[in-house]
């Protein structure tokens, strides 16, 4: 019989993890999957158990948390010689990948997906160690976010996340950049740089609209505007999903960027503070197998 293992983290969903694990068991089960269920207790757990399934050659690894659960348990997957078949079942506040693959945001309907998905390869980023599945952020606004309180972000959902950034932009701190990608180099004052997978971030899904889970490329997006009145503006392209035609947002696809500071900063990587500058960011083609809704399916 295959294999499969389910990492969920109880603390997830204002505690309702625990609630949908026996759904997640039966469908799995279902699909001729014997299931060993691992509950997360601390920090890494799940990219601890992600490594296990890989080495064990386990079949099918089911993920059920947040973005800091499902970016652990990538983490975990990431480079190894052999790397299951990957879903989850969404919890978090933003849920940005799970957005960009089409998985549904509501828990019961994730779970049912499963019994009728179908497999695509996802591009993942590796920042210098560590993996991610949606965005490096680099910047005064990308701290401020990183720095946004598990409270705030349950009480608010992603209105915390714009709350923290506004709060930057009235602070209006630039930093020297220097940043070296596939078509040559910039260098000035910067407020935010941002290095993305997909077209979701912080819960809008317009930063990227041509970017697709699989295409091989970084986005990647140089905001040298500064002040309330051009943030305001470039706010507003990117609700549009315009951002890249803006002027004050350089635009470039690209497989590799080198980013470094006049000052260290914290990486925003994929919500959570990550790695610091400076840093190698590159992109990884195909690299998971993921079970995902059929409407996504083209290749």
């Amino acid at each position: 019989m295959k294999q499969a293992v389910l990492i969920y983290n109880p603390s997830s969903g204002k505690e309702l993890a625990s609630d949908y694990k026996d759904r997640v068991v039966e469908v799995v089960s279902s699909m001729g999957y014997e299931v060993q269920v691992n509950e997360t207790t601390g920090p890494k757990d799940a990219t601890r158990f992600a490594e296990q399934a890989c080495k064990d050659t386990i079949d099918f690894v089911i993920g059920m948390g947040g973005d800091g659960t499902i970016n652990e348990i990538v983490n975990g997957l990431a480079e190894q010689n052999h790397r299951p078949l990957f879903s989850f079942v969404p919890l978090g506040t933003v849920n940005d990948f799970a957005r960009a693959l089409g998985i549904p945001l509501n828990a019961e309907e994730a779970i049912e997906a499963l019994k009728v998905g179908k497999e695509q390869h996802a591009d993942i980023g590796k920042i210098g160690d560590s993996y991610f599945m949606n965005i490096v952020a680099i910047g005064e606004i990308a701290s401020k976010v990183a720095d946004t309180s598990v409270e705030s972000k349950t009480r608010l959902g992603p209105l915390a996340y714009l709350l923290e950034g506004t709060k930057a932009i009235l602070q209006d701190n630039e930093v020297q950049m220097k940043i070296t990608h596939d078509e040559g180099e910039w260098s000035g004052g910067l407020t935010l740089v941002l290095t993305a997978l997909t077209n979701s971030v912080g819960g809008f899904e317009k930063l990227a609209p041509d970017a697709e889970v699989d295409d091989g490329f970084l986005h990647l997006f140089i905001v040298h505007e500064s002040g309330i009145p051009g943030f305001l503006r470039v706010g507003s392209k990117l609700l549009q999903g315009r951002i890249a035609e803006d002027d004050g947002v350089e635009y470039i696809k690209t497989k590799k960027v080198h980013i470094e500071t006049s000052e260290e900063l914290f990486c925003n990587v994929d919500g959570d503070e990550g790695t610091c500058t400076p840093v190698e960011i590159q992109v990884l083609p195909k690299h998971l197998r993921v079970l995902v809704p059929e409407k996504l399916e083209n290749n």
